[in-house]
Order: structure tokens, then C-alpha cells, then sequence
């Protein structure tokens, strides 16, 4: 009689430590997964975790005691045992307070780290701007609308009731893409990179297309819709650019209606290989950007293209009293661009030649920030 209690006391603590074992595992592993997803879960594992364990060994223990009690008579070993099921308990309940310690000390280790954390970047307005761009091409204009200077290539009067930017931007989603993805800027030793053309890259994010992305992320900043194509529509033939990323964008505009529709460009200034134009803002050096809008001038049908000024037109003037310089003379010309496509659509050229691509990833920023003072 007394092995057979013995036997049964062995498959009950085996049992026990089996359980311990894998509510210890399940302890852990949980631990693992919250620290690396939910960094704020606040869970009380001294309440829970004690809760299902008492239940589970008070079960074990209410199914094997009365066993053991028919089996011997001697109720000084039958406390004995029970004191045996409590120790061990109590060290498992011991051992779940040090792993909830634990885990609230790492949880508070990885909130400490997350305050020491520098908030994003604050886009600074206010500050002294100058041109200091080295030996400069001279800025032409022959029109102006207040601080907005216009160098128009057409032979269209551009009045002031067409450049009066009165206007009501509804629709505030933006499409990003370009017609020349390719274009690059001058290598510097933070963006290096292996020209496969004349200031030509097949590498995307050294090129005006890397600058999109940088502006598409910026403009979300200020929660503003995006979409950035990123397309190559100059390679493998620069001819037909044009008519590829027209394609491009009408199929977009099937899913993604949007007015405000940018073609990003580089300056392609081909006389000057180190003309870079350039703002300073701050301590920060930003290329200057320029608008190229387009006309129906050329003979092809351009219905909106003065809305699409006038847009240009609200978007510079912001700039010109934010960041005075950001922006080179509004060019007008004959051709459309593909700018029929979208009641607010434009080339937006960013930089030129000589410009490092760190200088105009410094300007979308800036551009972003205006934007978002327009479009709010």
C-alpha cells in the first residue's frame, strides 16, 4: 500500500513540473513576442498568471490527494505531501514575479530609449534666406505677378486675370512620377554613383526620382495623399518619354483622381555641367527649384493650361514670402508637357547639373512644407 502511495506521489510531481515547464515556455515566448510588437502592452502577469496556476495545481491536487488519502491512513504524511505542493507553488509563483519583473524592466528600458529619440525634424520658417549660388546664370523675366517673377516664352499677354491665383484646391491628392527618371546631379561623397549616360543613371535613387520619393515622404508628413510612380520612362529610349508617362499617369488617374499632378524634373541646362543653382535657408544649402508650365501655344489642345498657372502662381508666392529664393523664375512655354492631364498639373524642375542630390533631397523639405501651407 505504501509504494503504490509513493508511485502516485512521483506521477503527480512529474506531472506538476511538466506543467511548470510549459507554463514557464508560454511565460517567455510571450514576453519575446510583446517586447518586439506591443512595447505599451500592460498586462498583469502576478494576477493572471498566478490565477491559472493555482487553478491548475489546485485541480492536480484535488485529483490526486484524495488517491493518496485512501491509500495511507497516516494523515501526518498526507500534510507532509501537501506542504510539498505548496513549496513548489509557491517557488513556480516566485519565478513568474521575476519573469514579470524582468519584462517591466526591459518594457521601461525600451520606452527610455524611445524618449531619447529626437522628434522629427521641424521644417523651420522664419529664417534668413539668400541666393549663393556659384557663378550664377543671369535670372531673365519679362512678366511678374507681385513677388512672382515670370519669364514667359510665348507670345500669349499673360494679364493679370490670368495669373491672379484665385483658386480653390478641392482635391488635395498629389501624383509624383517623371518623364525623365533618369536624371542625376553631381557625385558627392555621401551619394556616389556610376553615371550610365551624360548626368544619367539607371539607379533610381541617385537620380530625380529618389528626390520624389523624398518629397512624396515628406508631404505625408502633413498627411497629404500620395502617389509616386516610379517608372522609368526615358530608358531604354529617351524618345517617346513623353508618351510613355502620359500613359502613365491616365492610368493612375483611373484609381487615383487627382488634380495636383507633378512632373519632377532636373534642369537640363546642358552649357554649364556645374551650374547649381542654390539657396541657402538657414544653415541649410537647398538647390533652387523652378516651375515650367506649360501652353496650348504649340497647337495642341490645352483647355486648362491657365489653371495650371494660376496654380503655379498660388504655390510661388506662398514661397516667396516663406522661403524668399526657393524658387527661379516661373518659365511659360509653348509646349503642353502632358499637363492637359490634371486641372493643376506642372514640371517641377529641381536643381541642375552641378547640384549634389543631398542639396535637392534638402529642398523637398522646403518644397513640402509650402505646399502644405497651400493646400491645407
Amino acid at each position: 500500500m505504501f509504494n503504490v502511495a509513493v508511485f502516485r506521489l512521483k506521477d503527480m510531481l512529474r506531472y506538476l513540473v511538466v506543467i511548470s515547464i510549459a507554463i514557464i515556455v508560454v511565460i517567455v515566448t510571450t514576453r519575446f513576442f510583446r517586447t518586439k510588437k506591443q512595447v505599451n502592452l500592460n498586462i498583469n502577469l502576478d494576477s493572471q498568471l498566478k490565477q491559472v496556476m493555482e487553478e491548475k495545481y489546485a485541480e492536480t491536487i484535488e485529483t490526486e490527494i484524495p488517491l493518496i488519502n485512501n491509500l495511507s491512513n497516516n494523515q501526518e504524511k498526507n500534510e507532509e505531501k501537501k506542504e510539498i505542493y505548496k513549496n513548489f507553488l509557491n517557488t513556480q509563483i516566485s519565478s513568474i514575479k521575476s519573469l514579470e519583473k524582468n519584462t517591466n524592466k526591459d518594457k521601461e528600458n525600451d520606452l527610455e530609449i524611445a524618449e531619447q529619440i529626437p522628434d522629427e525634424e521641424t521644417v523651420k520658417t522664419g529664417v534668413e534666406t539668400q541666393i549663393v549660388t556659384n557663378n550664377p546664370i543671369a535670372e531673365n523675366f519679362n512678366t511678374q505677378y507681385k513677388n512672382v517673377k515670370i519669364k514667359n516664352g510665348t507670345s500669349i499677354n499673360l494679364t493679370q486675370e490670368i495669373l491672379t491665383p484665385d483658386i480653390t484646391i478641392e482635391n488635395k491628392n498629389i501624383i509624383i512620377y517623371h518623364t525623365h527618371s533618369c536624371e542625376s546631379y553631381t557625385s558627392s561623397e555621401q551619394y556616389p554613383y556610376t553615371p550610365t549616360g551624360n548626368f544619367r543613371t539607371t539607379d533610381l535613387k541617385y537620380t530625380v526620382t529618389g528626390v520624389g520619393t523624398e518629397l512624396e515622404n515628406q508631404l505625408k508628413k502633413y498627411n497629404i495623399q500620395v502617389v509616386h510612380n516610379t517608372n522609368y520612362h526615358d530608358y531604354p529610349a529617351y524618345n517617346g518619354s513623353y508618351t510613355r508617362s502620359l500613359a502613365t499617369v491616365e492610368n493612375i488617374l483611373k484609381t487615383n483622381p487627382a488634380d495636383i499632378i507633378i512632373d519632377l524634373h532636373r534642369d537640363a541646362i546642358g552649357s554649364r555641367s556645374d551650374y547649381a543653382p542654390t539657396v541657402k535657408i538657414g544653415d541649410d544649402y537647398a538647390a533652387q527649384i523652378m516651375f515650367v508650365m506649360g501652353t496650348n501655344e504649340g497647337g495642341l489642345q490645352h483647355p486648362n493650361w491657365q489653371q495650371n498657372l494660376k496654380f503655379a502662381v498660388k504655390v510661388q508666392e506662398k514661397a516667396e514670402e516663406m522661403y524668399p529664393g526657393l524658387f527661379k523664375p516661373i518659365m511659360v512655354s509653348e509646349n503642353r508637357y502632358n499637363q492637359h492631364a490634371g486641372k493643376y498639373a506642372n514640371i517641377i524642375e529641381v536643381g541642375a547639373t552641378g547640384n549634389t542630390l543631398e542639396q535637392c533631397l534638402t529642398s523637398m523639405k522646403y518644397l513640402a512644407k509650402v505646399l502644405s501651407e497651400v493646400i491645407k
